[in-house]
């Protein structure tokens, strides 16, 4: 088996396709991993890619893909919201089982570690879940644009920046995160549980990965990434998360 760079295109269950990249290794894969990333980020954003590529160059088989409305997949971003995110997690889930093997590792960088805590339940073959400064709660998200909460609620949507790009935020936005209970989730996750953070990170503060660790059940680990940013901008810190993943999930995946 040649190691190759596959671009998909994957039907999303609201008839919206969904963009993805597979990254398989030479030899068969040891595992299928699903990768989610960040708020706004992309599947092509420098931790994406480079947490993806490590683990491939251990002999795991990786898909990436982008959110609704970000990058190459198709909708509005002002017409998505946590729901449909953790729906497309899904989608490629079911993807990946129909015409690969369903995912055994489940990735998510802030947002989009959120997001792999509400659908990790839903996925029956996951062994394994890893989230990267992610949030306890995907409310937290609003503290991007805590300024312009109270126009999104009267006017119905507003149009914030986001790391220097312009988006739409709709009420519908908002209203969709309020009725998820994550705490629910991942005291039911039944999942071995990895957590990444760093105690520098200021956009998504430490207490956030405690509150994780300490709701969630058995096993469960936690890895200080020290002097790491949030976006992991530098590579050494992308590819120490991506060795300890594969060094950790190796206790979980079925010879």
């Amino acid at each position: 088996m040649a190691k190759q760079r596959l671009k998909l295109v994957i039907p999303g269950s609201h008839g919206l396709n969904i963009a993805a990249v597979l990254e398989t290794p030479e030899l068969e894969p040891k595992a299928y991993v699903l990768y989610a990333h960040c708020f706004t980020c992309g599947k092509d954003n420098m931790a994406a890619s480079r947490v993806s590529r490590g683990l491939v160059a251990q002999g795991f088989a990786v898909m990436r893909f982008d959110f609704g409305g970000i990058g190459a997949s198709e909708g509005e971003f002002a017409d998505t919201n946590f729901s449909s995110n953790v729906q497309n997690l899904k989608d490629c889930s079911d993807y990946l089982r129909e015409e690969y093997q369903a995912p055994s590792i489940l990735i998510g960088h802030s947002f989009g570690g959120a997001a792999v805590l509400a659908a990790a339940g839903d996925i029956k073959e996951v062994a394994g879940v890893v989230t990267i400064a992610a949030p306890s709660n995907p409310r937290h998200v609003c503290k991007q644009f805590i300024d312009h909460i109270d126009t999104i609620e009267t006017q119905g949507e507003a149009l914030v920046s986001l790391s220097g790009r312009p988006f739409t935020i709709k009420k519908q936005f908002l209203d969709d995160l309020a009725q998820q209970n994550q705490d629910e989730r991942i005291k039911k996750l039944k999942k071995p549980l990895l957590i990444f953070h760093s105690p520098l990170d200021q956009t998504v503060l430490i207490k956030e990965a405690e509150h994780i660790y300490n709701t969630a059940k058995h096993p469960k680990s936690f890895v200080s990434l020290d002097s790491a940013d949030h976006l992991l901008t530098k590579a050494k810190d992308a590819q120490y998360v991506s060795t300890s993943i594969g060094a950790w999930v190796s206790l979980y995946l079925e010879d």
